[in-house]
This record gives structure tokens, C-alpha cells and sequence, in this order.
């Protein structure tokens, strides 16, 4: 597919110069907005050596930061694979060819798509809580991760589903034509494809799954964000802390988009064809040299 883009038509050079003016004046405003709050928190007396120092204990990290962390690492790790399955089988349901299939597979990504994500969050918690499903101690884990996955599943199908949709027909004919069934083809041909070139957009909604897990403090999830406002009652250095917060959760996103971009340079480069020489061969197959090469590589 090369490295066209499959959601929308390049820039021109006038839409780029745009762009960048748009993206400059953006970042002088956010720029000035955060000078200007940050002065008045300093005015305030929040940004003293003093409200810094509880950061220097070990205490603090164990007692506030490190369960917040592992808990909002937890919570995104399992819901971003549990999503991710849930995606990729309601995605190809949706493209199934019988029709029964695709109809329940519709109403069910249309209807977690339409549902907020903490009101699914909370039906699972007491759900899970009435039932006694889970430990007490892992049942706002377990409300978390329902939402979650319910929600960024429906997602990812629609991702899926518009990532086969916008590969050429010919490959599905070509697979017809060598008498390989739909699911076949689905699996061998057109979803690895689709994968790859919607890795971008995955990534950005693997974030989101990352930065939603702050919704759990509703039902009493220990996560980042809820560890940071405790913090700052605690300590009374808000501003401190949810800078420390947000430095973390910073960090966590972008560790995340790194490791998708290395994944997705390794799964273009895999899926690059032979080399100049063994295509040439490749296309001359009635050549003795082909044979020869054929034979080599064999």
C-alpha cells in the first residue's frame, strides 16, 4: 500500500504552510496560558523548594506514586489486549459473509460505541460486586477493565473493518481465484494487511484506553491521577504533584507510541517484497535462472 495515507489525502503546500502557522500560534497560546498559570501558582507559593521535597522520600513513592503507576499500567495492559481480541473479532464479523453474523456483530459495536465509558464502568463494578464475581479488593480492577474493553473493542472494530474496506478488491479476487475460502483469505491476506497500515490509529486509541483509566477513580480504582490528588490534599502541593503525575503518564504515552512505531517499522519491512534480483527471477519463472534460484532458496 506504500506509505500513502489510508485516512485522508496528503497536504498540498499551501494546506502544510497553514498547518504549521495554525500549530505555531497554537503552541504560543498554550505557551502563554501555561506562563500565566504557572506564575500565579508560583505567586501562591506552590512551586517552592518546599513542596517539591516529599517527592525526595521514599515513602511518598511507595506509599502514593508506585501503587497509582501499577495500577494504571495494569488496568491498560489487560484491557489493551482484551480490546484488541474483542476488535479484531467483531471487525471481521462485521465483514463475515453471513448475514446473521454481521447483523449481531453491528448492534454490538454500535452499542458499546454509544455507551460512556465510566456508565460501563459502574454497571460492571456493582454487577461484578452483586454477583460476588471478583475479590472486593479487585473489584474496581475488574469495572475498569469491562469498560474498557467494551468500549475500545467496539473501536477497534470499526478500525479493523475500515482498514480491510479500503484494500483493493483484486487481492480478495486473486485469493478467490486460487480457491481459498473467506476466511482464508481474511486471516492469511487481508487482516495482516489491514492491521499494518492502521497501526497509526491503533496506537492513538491504545493511548486513550492508557489516559481513560483515570475515569476508574469514580468506583475507587487506584490509579495515577486519583494517587496524585490524594498527594496534594495529603502534602498540600497540588500543582507539584500533578505535574509529577502528568510527567509519568507523558512518559507511559509515549513509551507506547515508541514501541508501536518499532512494531509497525518491523511489520513493513517484513511485508516488503523479494529483492530486485529474485523479483526479476521470480517473474521469469520458466528461466532457467529462476529455477536455479528457486532451487538455491529452497
Amino acid at each position: 500500500m506504500g506509505n500513502a495515507s489510508v485516512l485522508f489525502d496528503a497536504p498540498g503546500p499551501r494546506a502544510r504552510i497553514r498547518n504549521g502557522i495554525l500549530t505555531a500560534l497554537t503552541v504560543v497560546v498554550a505557551a502563554v496560558l501555561a506562563g500565566f498559570v504557572i506564575s500565579r501558582m508560583a505567586e501562591k507559593g506552590q512551586l517552592t523548594s518546599e513542596k517539591w521535597k516529599p517527592f525526595l522520600t521514599a515513602d511518598l513513592w511507595q506509599t502514593y506514586v508506585l501503587p497509582g503507576v501499577q495500577g494504571t499500567l495494569t488496568a491498560a495492559a489487560i484491557s489493551i489486549v482484551l480490546a484488541g481480541i474483542l476488535g479484531v473479532l467483531l471487525g471481521v464479523g462485521r465483514l463475515a459473509p453471513i448475514a446473521p453474523i454481521r447483523w449481531v456483530c453491528g448492534v454490538t459495536v454500535e452499542f458499546f460505541r454509544a455507551v460512556p465509558v465510566l456508565i460501563m464502568m459502574i454497571f460492571a463494578y456493582f454487577l461484578y460486586a452483586v454477583y460476588d464475581t471478583f475479590p472486593s479488593k479487585h473489584l474496581a480492577l475488574a469495572g475498569v477493565i469491562t469498560g474498557l474493553t467494551l468500549y475500545n473493542g467496539a473501536v477497534i472494530a470499526e478500525i479493523v473493518r475500515a482498514g480491510v474496506n479500503t484494500l483493493p478488491r483484486g487481492q480478495r479476487e486473486a485469493a478467490a481465484s486460487l480457491g481459498m475460502s473467506w476466511a482464508q483469505t481474511m486471516r492469511l491476506i487481508l487482516l495482516p494487511q489491514a492491521i499494518t497500515a492502521m497501526l497509526p490509529v491503533l496506537v492513538s486509541q491504545l493511548v486513550v484506553v492508557l489516559k481513560d483509566t483515570a475515569i476508574g477513580y469514580q468506583i475507587t480504582f487506584v490509579e495515577m491521577v486519583r494517587q496524585g490528588t490524594v498527594i496534594g490534599s495529603a502534602y498540600g502541593n497540588y500543582l507539584p504533584a500533578l505535574i509529577v503525575i502528568a510527567i509519568l503518564m507523558i512518559t507511559a504515552n509515549f513509551t507506547l507510541s515508541w514501541l508501536a512505531t518499532w512494531l509497525e517499522r518491523r511489520l513493513r519491512r517484513s511485508d516488503r517484497g523479494p529483492a530486485p534480483m529474485e523479483a526479476e527471477a521470480v517473474e521469469q519463472e520458466g528461466a532457467p535462472g529462476a529455477q536455479v534460484l528457486h532451487t538455491q532458496r529452497d
